[in-house]
């Protein structure tokens, strides 16, 4: 196991920058996931760690070492891709015993390790199989089995999940949280996908356009987003966001298109008339009779859950509720956001302001 440091790291093609000054602390046997839309840098970042990619400035630390000069087979890392690199022709035990046979290990060591492998992730009856005879599941499972067996230092996964379908990438999600809590080696999980950044995350790397908008815990994360990149982007559906105006007379309020009015917990004493992002996650509406009307758009039942869309003051927002309310289109219903529960932002800046 070991510790990261990534220190304004900088990469460039050509005269084209696309990571601008990373810095990131990696604790030993964290695990660490890089979020981000596709283009923002993420995949680029991890495999500068790797070594796949020259890092134009800045240093990367693995453990005491920097290894910014270092060849990948040299960093103590392993990787697991997002097409699994499998060789086609060689059996499951040969796929994973494949990097300790370069390295001249032997037999009765690389043995032993791919059994252990295969034990821990349910592989021990497919060892004399071949890819083609396995499913996307057991695939990736292969890929992983590959990496144990080198025994790493750090673990590097570049979107292992995407050519899953929806119920085996919810399994598999839950195989590597599993896996990580048992040989608890130092993590990096690159994703664009914020559900799984916030169910197997110890601590998540929000990223856009190859800069670092946000580090912090899953739940730190979306409760106290720092600016309205990381509010929309970390939650499922997304928070709702309304321009408007902060008021701020004997009680603070919000003003919304429309004259739709929100009352706040508190706004900073000196924010009276300015323009603001008011957040509202779409769990934390209500009905009330003192709520603010909104015309019912769209219902969506996803079972545990009913999703709402409708438009407020002009805006289309989503509220969702876990009772199974009988709303149809065109009802128009009452809206209160738990004042407590909101979040305001610079409308210029799109920065947290205090409250």
């Amino acid at each position: 196991m070991a510790s990261d440091a990534i220190r304004d790291v900088q990469k460039a093609f050509g005269a084209t920058s696309v990571i601008h000054g990373v810095d990131i602390s990696i604790r030993d046997g964290e695990f660490v996931v890089l979020v981000g839309p596709s283009g923002c840098g993420k995949s680029t970042l991890l495999r500068m760690i790797a070594g796949l990619e020259n890092i134009t400035a800045g240093e990367i630390r693995i453990g005491d070492r920097v290894v910014n000069n270092l060849p990948p087979k040299e960093r103590d890392v392993a990787m697991v891709f997002q097409n699994y690199a499998l060789y086609p022709h060689m059996t499951v035990a040969a796929n994973m015993a494949f990097s300790m046979k370069l390295r001249g290990a032997p037999q009765s060591e690389i043995d032993e390790r791919v059994n252990r492998a295969a034990a821990i992730l349910g592989l021990s009856q497919l060892l004399g199989r071949f890819p083609r005879q396995l499913s996307g599941g057991q695939r990736q499972r292969v890929a992983m089995g590959r990496a144990i067996v080198r025994d790493p230092r750090v673990f590097l996964f570049d979107e292992p999940l995407s050519n899953l379908d929806a119920k085996l990438r919810v399994q598999m999600r839950t195989e590597i949280k599993e896996l990580h809590q048992r040989l608890k080696t130092t993590t990096i999980y690159v994703t664009h996908d914020q559900i799984e950044a916030m169910t197997m995350a110890d601590k998540i790397v929000v990223m856009h356009d190859g800069r670092v908008e946000q580090i912090g815990a899953p739940l730190e994360l979306y409760d106290r987003p720092d600016n309205l990149f990381v509010a929309g982007f970390i939650g499922s559906p997304a928070m709702n966001m309304i321009k408007g105006h902060i008021r701020i007379n004997g009680t603070a309020n919000f003003e919304g298109p429309a004259g739709v009015t929100f009352s706040l917990a508190s706004a900073g004493s000196g924010n009276d008339g300015r323009p603001a992002v008011y957040g509202v996650r779409p769990e934390h509406f209500s009905l009330a009779d003192d709520g603010a009307e909104a015309e019912v758009q769209v219902i969506e039942p996803t079972g545990s859950e009913l999703q709402v869309v409708a438009k407020l003051g002009g805006e289309e927002i989503i509220a969702v509720f876990r009772e199974r309310h009988q709303f149809k289109p065109g009802e128009r219903i009452r809206l209160k956001p738990d004042p407590r529960l909101v979040h305001l932002f610079d409308e210029t800046t799109g920065k947290r302001l205090t409250n």
